[in-house]
């Protein structure tokens, strides 16, 4: 340690001195960041011996990702391969959610079967639950632009690209704008505007049509009075072109005046070909099958409204169980490994609330229900956390830090635990928060954070191992590149001991067990 910082350290070391720790089993949370994929072994004999999978079996897997098949890649062991294709599934995004997951729970597995598993069938099966995700997304944002069309033609304002590319609240400012807007619709967007984005898209899908309707029932009250026919021809221009709307149809003078039959007949006619699966062309074919003229009326004035919001409410609840499939198979995934309590608990409670709340859990919860904070396994001394110390190099040491710390503190003593940089089964890295791309790596036996270099003899240092350790109350982990060497704190600093090993006075036998049992609380900077 530089002289600058002798005191520093030594004030730590002072009062961390004798920590005794004694309590129950501790977990680690987190899940995959940027890492680089595993250079192939040196020598067919080496790669061929971890191969359980054929050349096409691997090719087949390598092209979900789009993973180039390089003989480099094809002669990985199958662990390995699989943390080739984590890589790559982590790169794509949302795309490959459920490949990840599924390489994730593949590469925690020791069991080769697992793996071969996973290369064989299981990354095609977690893609098809990606696609069936992207095609649920890619109808919720077709409907989405749809209905700010329904709206504007509701409304009679023209349809343009430039007001259907706006986001919602901006596309609720320009239709309460617009001459067209009667004092209903500019009280409601406002009223919406006022709100949350599920305010905005009530006001757009069914919000602004419902206000217009109240716009025309005042202007045909005050006309009724005056001239009764004239308020009638209105009513049920209004009617058709509302009903026309919703199958996104601006109808012409021509077709307005059509009879109710005719009316619906060309509807039907003209209505887009991704509409024609829906319970709203559905019950127009239905109404048009009657020979009841009061059907078709009903149909006009009514029923295009009652399907088209049953439409609505299965496209909600399609999007809503996708968001809840995916959030349980994280959920599931993260219980598998047995060490991600805090994404655990994150996704019960999503799935405990509203579709929303599971739908903000993925969109942002579940990555920072990665974060979390290391204690003692025991939690003494009381509000002591594991953190790291720019100007001491980024040693890390033991020090008292709390939520009501500046931002800074509090992430420097928070971590995520990401799957093994070396890519071993049962071994994660643990990367700093405060600064990305850092991880936790011994450096002459004193723990440090470090900057990755990409090297492989970094990726190997800077993973560490769960291990069960007798005398140990919490979790233990093993350096990957010093077998036997421990994450350990010793008079409040930490480092890599080995108690067999004796030479180094942190190797010291006293303690070790608890000295090396680790509990990961929740995130001091979530």
């Amino acid at each position: 340690m530089k002289k600058s910082h002798s005191n520093s350290a030594r004030m730590r070391r002072g009062v961390t001195r004798g920590l005794v720790t004694a309590t129950a089993l501790a977990s680690i949370t987190g899940v995959a960041v940027p890492l680089i994929a595993v250079a192939a072994p040196s020598g067919t004999a080496a790669a061929a011996a971890g191969i359980g999978t054929s050349e096409k079996q691997r090719v087949d897997a390598a092209s979900v990702v789009r993973l180039d098949p390089s003989p480099d890649v094809l002669l990985l062991g199958d662990h390995d391969f699989i943390h080739a294709l984590w890589q790559k599934a982590r790169d794509g995004g949302e795309e490959f959610e459920s490949v990840r997951l599924a390489a994730e729970a593949a590469m925690m597995s020791e069991t080769a079967d697992d793996h071969v598993q996973f290369i064989t069938t299981g990354i095609h099966e977690a893609y098809a639950v990606d696609k069936q995700r992207e095609k649920d997304k890619a109808d919720a944002a077709r409907a989405a632009r749809l209905a700010k069309s329904q709206a504007l033609i509701a409304v009679g304002i023209p349809n343009s690209p430039d007001l259907l590319d706006l986001s919602d609240d901006n596309f609720i400012r320009a239709v309460m704008r617009h001459e067209a807007a009667g004092p209903e619709v500019r009280a409601a967007a406002a009223q919406a505007l006022a709100g949350d984005a599920a305010a905005w898209q009530a006001f757009i899908i069914n919000g602004a049509r419902e206000a217009h309707r109240r716009d025309v029932a005042n202007e045909l009250k005050e006309l009724e009075e005056k001239n009764r026919a004239e308020a009638e021809r209105r009513k049920e221009l209004a009617a058709r072109t509302s009903a026309a709307a919703l199958f996104r149809i601006t109808p012409s003078e021509a077709v307005l005046a059509l009879s109710d039959d005719n009316f619906i007949r060309e509807l039907l006619r003209t209505t887009p070909a991704d509409a024609k699966e829906s319970e709203l062309f559905a019950a127009a074919q239905r109404a048009v099958l009657s020979p009841d003229p009061a059907v078709w009326k009903q149909f006009i004035h009514t029923g295009a409204e009652e399907a088209y919001k049953k439409d609505d409410e299965k496209r909600r609840k399609e999007v809503a169980a996708a968001n809840r499939r995916l959030a349980l198979q994280i959920q599931t995934a993260a219980e598998k490994t047995g060490v991600y309590p805090n994404l655990v608990a994150a996704a019960k409670k999503a799935l405990a609330g509203s579709d929303d709340d599971v739908a903000r859990f993925l969109m942002d919860g579940q990555h920072r229900a990665k974060r979390q904070s290391f204690q003692q396994a025991n939690g003494l001394p009381a509000g002591f956390f594991l953190r790291q110390s720019a100007p001491d190099a980024g040693e890390a040491f033991l020090a008292p830090v709390s939520t009501g710390s500046k931002q800074a503190d509090r992430e420097d003593a928070t971590w995520v635990v990401v799957p093994a940089l070396g890519g071993q089964p049962g071994c994660y890295s643990l990367e700093s928060v405060r600064k990305p791309g850092y991880y936790l790596a011994p450096k002459d036996l004193r723990v440090r954070m470090l900057a990755s270099d990409n090297s492989a003899q970094f990726r190997k240092d800077a993973t560490w191992c769960v291990k069960k350790v007798a005398g140990a109350t919490g979790t233990s982990l093993e350096s990957a590149s010093q077998p036997g060497r421990f994450l350990r704190q010793y008079q409040g600093d930490l480092y890599a001991a080995n108690k067999a090993g004796g030479k180094n006075r942190f190797d010291a036998e006293k303690d070790f067990a608890q000295d090396i049992s680790w509990k990961f609380a929740a995130p001091l900077a979530p």
